[in-house]
């Protein structure tokens, strides 16, 4: 099961309070495949769908689809600052990346050790 950092739930509750959405949950899914294999992208939802399995830490709710909660059920979702960047991050198993797009802390969302 996908575990969420106190820094990675406390960054995602401020954005969605920032948005407008404090009710709302973290959808993350599989959005293709990078250098250390799935790239994975981050939503704003309002509900969780029936067959999702649902991760709570501290009044935040990540929904996750079958798919994407099986290549997350070993890694860890953290928040980074860094040189870099900032950005959440997945770490755990072979290798660490970013969420992808944009905020990704390791640009690409690779790296050998960023974050770690």
């Amino acid at each position: 099961m996908l575990t969420v950092t106190d820094k990675a739930a406390e960054k995602a509750k401020t954005i969605l309070t920032d948005e407008g959405k404090a009710q709302h949950g973290l959808r993350i899914f599989v959005a293709g495949s990078s250098c250390c294999g799935p790239s994975y992208g981050l939503n704003i939802e309002e509900a969780h769908k029936p067959e999702d399995e649902v991760v709570e830490k501290d009044g935040l709710k990540i929904f996750l689809d079958k798919e994407t909660s099986v290549t997350l059920s070993d890694k860890q979702l953290d928040y980074y600052v860094g040189t870099e960047g900032e950005g959440f991050i997945f770490s755990g198993g072979a290798s660490t990346c970013g969420s992808g797009g944009g905020d990704s802390a390791c640009g690409s969302g690779c790296s050998s050790g960023c974050g770690e």
